[in-house]
């Protein structure tokens, strides 16, 4: 047999084991403390415990300080495996956060107690992004299995932090003086994709995250004279930005959705009771604007809509910046990245994959920042963020099959 036979092989004989190591993932909530957790520290213990135990070499250990977890860290985990041409790493880079699950009443079972049902795997983080860290394990140690020694290296990248921009993961990372990354490295992270896995993502959106507070004053709901209803301000305030889509309307369909998107999504809770007019309210927007467009030039457009309604409704309105940052250059569509990924997905799927755009907030665009040429790719069902969050199983194994073909390939 050819070394890729046995790897495929061997992988198909992984099965059982990777459903196993996403049930135990999954049930290490590694929630951001911005989204009410205590960081990724478990679950990398555990990760570093799994790798160890399956002779992996010695795991680097990058740790960024944050002293709003009980660990005081937000773990990222480099583990490398020596090839041929050890100038250059092909990498498999996924993170270790997700987010919360939202309504309880909106999933069938505990979110964090994986099941299988119908050929899928179920629980919060199991696509995202569980899938392909499972995959990418599993995809190296068939090599260390079959005692098959990759034309370059091999590298696994495990970070921190993804779901809440990165600032203790890649940028961290980044910024060390144990930055294993290097420009001339293949990097693939599959943090996004298709169904039938035709998509290698170059490019993304730029990406903004706003808070919007309004302030009025707060009365006896029967008296609203007596006072300045915030949520009734901040209400006309989300009808009004929902027209930004015709300000920014540009459209590429280059990229998925072709035209920049301003969406409502989080909101605080105001007052307890019924009868009482909110004083404050506050609620969150998240933007994906298409490359073209400054961010500042939409930021001013949002203060000009805000200001509207202050004199409308006698509020103020503060607006705060959470998240951002201006789309960087795209990976170029004949990167090696790319042209491995091709060839890797022909070998396994027997599709052809192109690039694409999408609407942006994988950690690629950081890499892209520091002139990295990394894509994003994965075959993969889109039920990240969602209830009942799944993952295919043919996905996880295949997939895997893929970063072997890749850590294969001559680059």
């Amino acid at each position: 047999m050819t070394p890729v036979e046995r790897i495929i092989r061997r992988i198909d004989s992984y099965k059982d084991a990777m459903i196993k190591l996403q049930a135990d993932l999954t049930a290490i909530p590694a929630l951001s403390p911005d989204n009410g957790g205590d960081g990724e520290f478990n679950k990398a213990q555990f990760i570093l415990k799994y790798l160890t135990a399956m002779n992996f070499p010695d795991v680097l250990q990058i740790n960024a300080p944050d002293g709003t977890t009980s660990s005081g860290i937000r773990p990222n985990l480099v583990v490398t495996i020596p090839g041929n041409n050890p100038s250059k790493t092909v990498w498999i880079m996924t993170h270790m956060d997700v987010v919360p699950p939202g309504e309880p009443e909106l999933w069938d079972e505990d979110p964090f107690k994986c099941y299988v049902k119908d050929g899928r795997v179920y629980g919060r983080g199991t696509e995202d992004n569980q899938q392909d860290l499972v995959s990418s394990i599993f995809a190296a140690k068939a090599l260390l299995d079959e005692d098959i020694k990759p034309e370059c290296s091999v590298g696994l990248a495990f970070v921190a932090d993804e779901e809440t921009a990165s600032r203790f993961g890649l940028s961290y990372i980044l910024q060390s003086n144990r930055n294993p990354f290097r420009k001339t490295d293949i990097i693939v992270i599959p943090d996004s994709g298709n169904e039938d896995g035709t998509m290698i993502e170059t490019a993304e959106k730029s990406i903004l995250w706003l808070r919007f507070k309004t302030i009025g004053k707060q009365c006896h709901a029967s008296r609203p004279g007596l006072g300045k209803n915030a949520f009734q301000a901040a209400s006309h305030l989300v009808v009004l930005l929902d027209g930004l889509h015709q300000t920014f309307a540009a459209s590429d369909p280059f990229y998925d959705p072709a035209t920049s998107t301003f969406q409502p999504t989080k909101k605080e809770a105001n007052i307890p009771n019924i009868n009482t007019i909110p004083g404050d309210d506050v609620f969150y927007m998240d933007s994906r604007v298409m490359p073209q467009y400054p961010l500042s030039h939409v930021i001013q457009e949002i203060r000009g809509i805000a200001d509207k309604i202050e004199k409308q409704f006698d509020v103020s309105i503060e607006i705060t910046t959470v998240q951002e940052a201006q789309a960087p250059p795209q990976t170029p569509h004949d990167a090696p990245v790319v042209t491995a990924l091709k060839n890797a997905i022909r070998r396994v799927y027997n599709v052809e994959a192109t690039p694409q755009g999408i609407g942006g907030g994988t950690i690629a665009a950081i890499f892209r920042e520091h002139n990295y040429p990394a894509a994003v790719w994965s075959k993969m069902q889109h039920t990240a963020h969602q209830p009942n969050e799944n993952c295919l199983i043919s996905n996880m194994v295949g997939n895997a099959k893929v970063y072997a073909n890749l850590f294969l390939q001559e680059q």
